[in-house]
C-alpha cells in the first residue's frame, strides 16, 4: 500500500528541510515543457499544487496569465521570489485546493503535476469537482501522476489508466493518456518515476 499523503503541515515541512523534496527539481518537468511547446498551455492558466512555481512561471514566460496555488506557504514564498527574480507577473496563493475559493469557469488551461495521486478515494472526486468548476468549456487539463507501472510501495499511491478515465468521465473528453516519466531529485528507491501523462478537455 502506498504511503498516505502528508498532512498540510508536513507539506510545508518538506520545503523547510536542507535538501529539496524529490519533486522540487528546480525546472519544469520535460513532459510539461513539451506540452507548452505544443501550444496546449495557453490563455488563463491555473497550476494546481504549484510547489515553487516552475510550471506557473513557464506559462507566464510564454505569455499566459498564470495563477498557482499550493498547500505550502514556504513553497509559495519561493515561487513569488522566483517570479520577482525573473520579472514575471504571476499570482501565487497558499491554500487547500479543496476549500480555497476559486473563480468559476475562469481558466483555459489547468495544470496538475503530481497532485491527483495525493488524494484518497474520498477526496479524489472533490478534487475533480474543483477542476471541473474552474475550467472553461474547451479548457485543457494537463495532468501527470504516478503510474501503477512504478515498482515499490514508497511514496504516493499508484494510479491506473482506468482510474484516470473513470475520474474524468463526467464532463471531460480524453485527448490522450500515455506513459511518461517524472524527473525527481534522486532517492535511494528511484532516480525517476513511471507516470501517466493525461490531457483532458472540458466539454461544453
Amino acid at each position: 500500500m502506498s504511503t498516505p499523503p502528508p498532512a498540510s503541515n508536513d507539506w510545508d515541512d518538506a520545503y523547510r528541510r536542507d535538501a529539496p523534496p524529490p519533486w522540487d527539481i528546480g525546472r519544469p518537468q520535460p513532459a510539461f515543457l513539451a506540452l507548452t511547446d505544443e501550444g496546449l498551455v495557453r490563455g488563463s492558466v491555473f497550476d494546481a499544487g504549484c510547489g515553487t512555481g516552475e510550471h506557473t512561471l513557464l506559462a507566464a514566460a510564454r505569455g499566459a496569465s498564470a495563477y498557482g496555488v499550493d498547500m505550502s506557504p514556504t513553497a509559495i514564498e519561493r515561487a513569488r521570489a522566483k517570479a520577482a527574480e525573473r520579472g514575471l507577473d504571476v499570482r501565487f496563493d497558499a491554500g487547500d485546493l479543496l476549500s480555497l475559493p476559486l473563480p468559476t469557469a475562469a481558466f483555459d488551461t489547468v495544470l496538475d503535476s503530481g497532485v491527483f495521486h495525493s488524494f484518497d478515494d474520498e477526496e479524489r472526486p472533490r478534487y475533480v469537482s474543483v477542476l471541473s468548476a474552474i475550467a472553461r468549456p474547451d479548457a485543457v487539463l494537463c495532468l501527470m501522476c504516478f503510474s501503477e507501472r512504478q515498482p515499490g510501495d514508497w511514496g504516493p499511491r499508484r494510479v491506473t489508466e482506468a482510474e484516470l478515465r473513470s475520474s474524468f468521465a463526467d464532463g471531460w473528453s480524453v485527448d490522450r493518456i500515455e506513459p511518461a516519466t517524472f524527473e525527481i531529485n534522486p532517492l535511494p528507491e528511484a532516480q525517476s518515476v513511471d507516470a501517466w501523462l493525461a490531457v483532458f478537455r472540458r466539454l461544453p
